[in-house]
């Protein structure tokens, strides 16, 4: 992809009209049919491994099939967060649409994963504590991100100029990482019905061995070619609804002219 300001036009064919101008608006690619191909079988995969092929746990039976949805979950939901912060922070520096489009990208796609982090985390709850939510400091330090990114999705559609739009939410982005800190020590810094970190502790041996291990590093590769595909694509409808807006911008300059000369 190649990096352009907003007041950049990427070169390429003109523009052409009715059939033409919708063939040319298109997320999808070679590269990424592909890839979704390749995710849609791999998610096939991941069904079966999480939900047939791996035994039950000897102390939490049934629910730790939660395990091969839930950790990738929030593990793609701080990666998404992380280059939406980096992306916001690049874009404060060097003010460039591109990096605009991977942060709210980025976002984008964090939200739906924080999302599902909520979700499959009251599920694990109710089935681990009884309950499907406690005002736990991980549970609340993650309602908290998950109203940072409502809040930074609402500022992008706040009608205002690109240029002022894209810095207000580069100032709530840079949030996200500092958020995503809280909740990772909220078990260390209060006390916590939330278990401490274990798969991906260094210290520590492997929780979980053999079919159980490869199923769950499966997951996590699955929820990294998720992520992949659906940023990809948010990425250019973003571009493709920049172009569409400064399109009609200019459309509507020159009709303004035009009327100024009649």
């Amino acid at each position: 992809m190649t990096t352009h300001t907003h007041n950049e036009r990427p070169a390429g064919p003109p523009a052409e009209d009715d059939d033409g101008a919708a063939a040319t608006l298109r997320t999808g690619s070679r590269a990424t049919r592909v890839l979704g191909a390749v995710t849609l079988v791999a998610l096939v995969l991941w069904a079966y491994l999480g939900l047939l092929g791996t035994p039950e746990d000897e102390v939490q039976g049934q629910a730790v099939r939660l395990l091969y949805v839930h950790v990738p979950i929030v593990s793609v939901a701080y990666l998404a967060c992380f280059l939406c912060s980096f992306a916001s922070a690049i874009w404060l520096w060097k003010r460039t649409q591109w990096w605009d489009l991977v942060a709210s990208s980025a976002g984008e796609v964090a939200m739906i994963f924080i999302a599902g982090t909520l979700l499959t985390g009251a599920i694990w709850g109710g089935a681990a504590w009884g309950t499907f939510w406690v005002w736990d400091a991980r549970l609340t330090s993650t309602a908290l991100l998950f109203l940072v990114l409502l809040g930074y999705l609402a500022i992008r559609r706040i009608p205002a100029a690109p240029e002022l739009r894209a810095k207000r939410s580069a100032i709530v982005g840079l949030l996200l990482v500092p958020n995503i800190f809280i909740i990772n020590r909220s078990v260390e810094w209060w006390r916590s019905l939330h278990q401490d970190p274990t798969v991906f502790q260094a210290s520590l041996s492997p929780k979980i061995h053999d079919i159980m291990l490869f199923a769950f590093a499966y997951s996590m590769v699955v929820g990294l070619l998720v992520f992949a595909w659906l940023l990809i694509h948010r990425f250019r409808v973003g571009y493709l609804q920049d172009q569409i807006d400064e399109r009609g911008l200019s459309d509507a300059i020159a009709e303004r002219r035009a009327e100024g000369q009649l």
